[in-house]
């Protein structure tokens, strides 16, 4: 099978001959390519560090901050509507200029046997919770529904015009990032999701399964009372990066039940940082063996800021062609 038709059969439950895998770097097997829109024509982004600290801005307008000498990823400090009021005169950013998908038509054009995957410039809570900081936007849910339901349609109006111009370009899937969990549980409940969030969600994925598209969705922590809702609303496989916080035989029958993928590393909270060889080439295979027929793997992008070793990476990605019947690599 060619690197597409692995990740198609992943996808589709369809008898795959191995589990699809995204490794990058050393060589490693890689059956997608992967693209986003290109730069803004409209923004300049600004980025300064204070002290230990790191500032830099997006295109909506929120400031961000993070440890100079941390991860990757950052924080809210300043949201760009701090004041409802603010929503009349909200300066969208440009994502529907066609201009900005060049470099994907041109990526997509090419004559290719891998998934073509392009990564969606945000999502309808994502989005939404950065406009107005994690903790306010929680309390707006509740005391400013009709605000957050349009602030909702204007984010939502905007990104399904991205997935059109993906689905134009040739894209077999879009991929989108939307932390719903903590440890333990969802961040909002089911009834609330159902009732705010899934019409946008299934308006968006509507769109991208017009264009044939797959949706592929990142989200971190326990997300088990969200995950039927997620599916019945089209996402077609879900990239955990922690799924040790799930019981994995459990969630192996749910999404085999579902005909729904699951795209993941071996765990990046539990597992891979511990340095241990032995618990992590047995995680490796676990995963293997309890997905079987509906899995794609993948390495951590930033494994300094988890505190992983390259080599460890590379234990858990010859565990992973060992289970699936391939040669390991030196």
């Amino acid at each position: 099978m060619l690197p597409r038709e692995i990740i198609y059969a992943n996808l589709e439950q369809g008898d795959p001959e191995r589990p699809g895998l995204t490794f990058t770097g050393n060589g490693r097997i890689n059956d997608m390519i992967t693209c986003s829109l290109g730069p803004s024509e409209i923004y300049r982004p600004k980025r300064w560090i204070e002290g230990n600290r790191e500032f830099y801005d997006d295109e909506w307008g929120n400031i961000w901050h993070r440890l100079v000498d941390g991860s990757r990823g950052g924080e809210i400090c300043e949201p760009a509507l701090v004041d409802w009021r603010q929503l009349d005169n909200l300066q969208l950013p440009d994502y529907d200029n066609p201009r900005r998908y060049e470099r994907v038509r041109e990526a997509f054009s090419q004559p290719t046997e891998k998934f073509r995957l392009a990564g969606m410039p945000g999502w309808v809570f994502a989005t939404s919770r950065y406009l107005r900081k994690m903790e306010i936007y929680f309390t707006d849910l509740i005391e400013y529904r009709d605000e957050i339901e349009r602030l909702h349609t204007i984010v939502t109006d905007l990104l399904v015009k991205v997935v059109r111009l993906y689905g134009e370009c040739g894209a077999d899937g879009i991929f989108y990032c939307e932390d719903l969990g903590t440890q333990d549980r969802a961040l909002v409940g089911p009834a609330m999701w159902r009732d705010v969030f899934k019409p946008h969600y299934e308006r968006l994925t509507a769109v991208a399964h017009e264009y044939g598209m797959k949706v592929l969705m990142h989200s971190c922590g326990y997300n088990w009372q969200l995950l039927d809702g997620l599916m019945d609303a089209g996402v077609d496989c879900f990239q955990f990066d922690q799924p040790a916080v799930y019981d994995l035989p459990a969630l192996a029958a749910k999404l085999k039940v579902r005909k729904v993928g699951l795209w993941s590393p071996v765990d990046i909270q539990q597992i891979m940082p511990t340095g241990d060889r032995a618990l992590i080439e047995a995680e490796a295979e676990r995963m293997v063996r309890l997905f079987n027929g509906f899995l794609i793997m993948k390495n951590y992008g930033d494994l300094a800021g988890i505190g992983v070793q390259e080599e460890w990476d590379m234990w858990a990605y010859n565990a992973i062609l060992r289970a699936a019947g391939l040669p390991v690599q030196d």
